[in-house]
């Protein structure tokens, strides 16, 4: 017998005999213990009930499942295993001292063999990344120390669970390691499921586990007659394992309901974090398994349109956690199914307008019954380099409805009305209205000029949603919540936010987005706005129809929906109203299926006067009358009217008009003249104005009053970019 043959032979015997060296004898560790410390590489989003959601990589180095009980493997692979790798794994102490010489004997005369290695030792080597065999082979001292481990292991494991940990842990082919991965990711099944082909198939990977389809299948037949089986099938059964593309390492359900979500959570996760600990999020899975089927529907509806992406994000009011994000609808109907467009930044359109009316009555520039102009617009904006241009606003329907209220202009989403106001606040008024809101609008005031109030920057659906939230919870702006660790999360109160707008002005707001007769004159009576209880809703659409959005909350939720080609590619006639308020409405009545939503109360600081509400000290002063009006009297300016200066139109462009019966004018005591009609240029503050007929009858008087435009800010000359 050659010389190194025998010496490691000897060195085995006296090894057994003698025991450990004190570098060797170290603690190994309890199976309990290398159990718990098995990471898979891919793990569940969990929802708040802990359903498996969506199954996402957080190991890029291997392909790892999930660890299985001895009895959860088939009964197949665990009999080719041994039989491949050794046979007499139930009666030997680690070591296979026959295997050991037969081995030696073979090596002796040049005979190839299977050699000597046991599962035991092959376990042992897995655990020691010192002991992982080399490409000329393992050196005599790791041998060695591979037996001696592989006789702990035998010490203070049970065979059952050195053979669980084995199957658990060795590496088959390519990235894959363990049974439960290569069954999944090669078969398609469950490792219980595995029949005897297969089983031989995965035994065979165990020598060569990146060998040559003809190798593999070579070996898997020997496995088989082993086992006194034969072969058959076996080609075809490796031809479709190979021709299967990795995918996931899906539980039994294979479901894949938030993979944006999903791989947020995993990216964002604490440094350090192991691999293998489970994604909780705060997703409600019924709440997004209905989102994503009604996205799914309304894309199909929409599918002749030119429209093929859609988003969906719910948010609980009180507590800021997301209870459905969906960012696509998937890749059979997206092209672009990997972008996120929860986080995508688009335009937003008249989602936008609430804000813009909702600062106007914080600066008590408006009230809710204010009387707006609808009419033909012009608005001079500097560009950069001084250049300026003009802006000229038009209505959705290239329509205008004249004088109209601030419900029904806010409501209606009539475009005009807003643009007055917004440049009645000011550019930079507005956008930072807007950064306040947590919108974190692009560009900058100054890009956008007078088209900011329309939507022209850029937002996120999250950013949006969480602002409409914003109002539901009385103008306090509150964060997100996605993530969720095992313990209880606390439920923020809306009350501990940051105040955005007054509670008073949010109620007004929201009260104008939920009244459907207010709405009607745009979206008429019937329309996919109409829920069964109380909604603030308002949708939008951009320029060139390239997004449309809906934006609401009931007394629980805010549900919002954007539809549209990730591609930035304009849609083919559809709507906020047509392509994103059927799944909002959808989403709505799952979550108040069973309790209705209700309206609100009134927080302090509001007056109800006339059907409407106002701000304290903003309600109508009560005419100042000597004796009954008469019938022919004053027709314009009604008594209590507000007018506000327009910094942007000229001062003589804004003259007030008398109107009434034939007779004599005057104001604040000032005669101003004769006849049924007269013009006046505005100053700020409350005025009187009467009017004596001709006959010398009894006055009448109305009170008016008009307010100055705010300052300006100091605007760039930049263009943002």
């Amino acid at each position: 017998m050659p010389r190194r043959p025998r010496r490691v032979l000897l060195a085995l015997f006296v090894a057994a005999a003698l025991g450990p060296s004190p570098a060797l004898a170290q603690a190994q560790p309890s199976f309990e213990a290398v159990r718990a410390a098995h990471a898979p590489s891919d793990v569940p989003l969990l929802a708040r009930d802990g359903t498996p959601l969506q199954w996402v990589r957080t190991d890029a180095t291997v392909r790892r499942g999930p660890w299985l009980a001895l009895a959860d493997i088939s009964p197949a692979l665990r009999l080719a295993i041994v039989y491949s790798e050794d046979q007499r794994f139930w009666q030997h102490g680690g070591v296979d001292w026959q295997a050991v010489a037969a081995s030696a004997w073979a090596n002796a005369w040049n005979t190839r063999t299977r050699g000597a290695s046991t599962l035991t030792m092959q376990l042992a080597g897995l655990a020691d990344d010192t002991l992982l065999r080399p490409a000329g082979g393992r050196s005599l001292g790791q041998k060695f120390t591979q037996a001696w481990r592989a006789q702990q292991l035998e010490a203070r494991w049970s065979k059952a669970q050195i053979l669980e940990a084995y199957l658990n842990r060795v590496p088959l082919r390519g990235e894959l390691v363990g049974v439960a991965a290569a069954s999944l990711l090669l078969f398609d099944k469950h490792a219980s499921g595995l029949d005897a082909l297969e089983a031989a198939l995965l035994a065979a990977l165990v020598r060569a586990p990146n060998a040559v389809p003809a190798v593999v299948e070579r070996r898997a037949c020997e496995v088989l007659r082993t086992q006194r089986l034969g072969c058959d099938g076996l080609a075809i059964t490796w031809a479709q394992a190979l021709a299967r593309r990795p995918g996931a390492l899906r539980g039994d359900s294979g479901e894949a309901l938030a993979p944006h979500l999903a791989q947020r959570i995993a990216t964002a996760r604490p440094k350090g974090t192991a691999s293998g600990v489970l994604l909780r999020s705060t997703l409600d899975a019924g709440v997004q398994r209905v989102a994503l089927a009604a996205l799914r529907r309304q894309l199909s509806e929409l599918r002749g349109r030119e429209v093929e992406d859609g988003a969906v994000l719910v948010l609980d009011n009180a507590s800021g956690e997301v209870l459905a994000w969906v960012g696509s609808a998937g890749p059979l109907q997206s092209s672009a199914a990997a972008v996120d467009a929860v986080l995508a930044r688009r335009q937003p359109g008249s989602t936008l307008k609430p804000f813009v009316y909702a600062q106007a009555l914080q600066q008590r520039l408006i009230t809710a019954a204010s009387v707006l102009d609808d009419a033909p617009l012009q608005l001079g904006s500097e560009g950069s380099g001084g250049a300026t241009s003009l802006y000229q606003p038009q209505n959705y329907d290239r329509g205008y409805k004249g004088a109209v209220g601030v419900r029904t202009a806010l409501a209606s989403s009539l475009n005009v009305p807003a643009v007055r106001l917004g440049a009645l606040l000011g550019p930079d008024a507005v956008f930072d209205t807007l950064v306040r809101a947590g919108l974190r609008p692009s560009e900058s005031a100054g890009f956008h000029g007078h088209a900011l109030a329309l939507g022209s920057a850029d937002v996120t659906l999250l950013d949006l949603t969480n602002a409409y939230r914003m109002l539901a919870n009385g103008g306090r702006l509150g964060p997100v919540r996605w993530w969720s660790d095992e313990k209880p999360a606390k439920v923020a109160s809306p009350a501990t936010g940051r105040e955005v707008f007054d509670p008073a002005v949010a109620y007004i707001v929201a009260d104008i987005l939920a009244d459907p007769a207010a709405r009607a004159t745009t979206f008429g009576l019937d329309s996919p706005l109409v829920t069964r209880g109380w909604a603030a809703v308002k949708t939008g659409t951009s320029k060139d129809l390239r997004d449309n959005w809906c934006i609401g909350f009931t007394d629980r939720v805010t549900v919002g929906v954007w539809v549209g080609n990730a591609s930035g590619a304009p849609m083919h006639g559809v709507s906020g109203v047509s392509g994103a308020a059927p799944v909002w409405r959808e989403v709505v009545a799952f979550l108040h299926a069973a309790t209705p939503s209700r309206a609100p109360v009134p927080p302090a600081g509001l007056l109800a006067q006339g059907g409407e509400w106002f701000l304290a000290g903003t309600a109508p002063q009560a005419a100042v009358r000597a004796q009954p009006a008469q019938p022919f009297g004053i027709t314009s300016p009604r008594d209590g009217s507000l007018f506000v200066l327009d910094p942007d139109i000229p001062m003589a462009a804004q003259r007030l008009v008398f109107e009434g019966a034939p007779g004599r004018w005057s104001l604040d005591g000032r005669l101003l003249g004769d006849g049924t009609r007269l013009r006046w240029l505005p100053r700020p503050g409350r005025h009187v104005l009467q009017w004596q007929g001709v006959d010398a009858g009894d006055a009448v008087r109305v009170a008016f009053e008009v307010r100055a435009a705010p300052a300006p800010a100091a605007r760039s000359t930049r263009s943002g970019r």
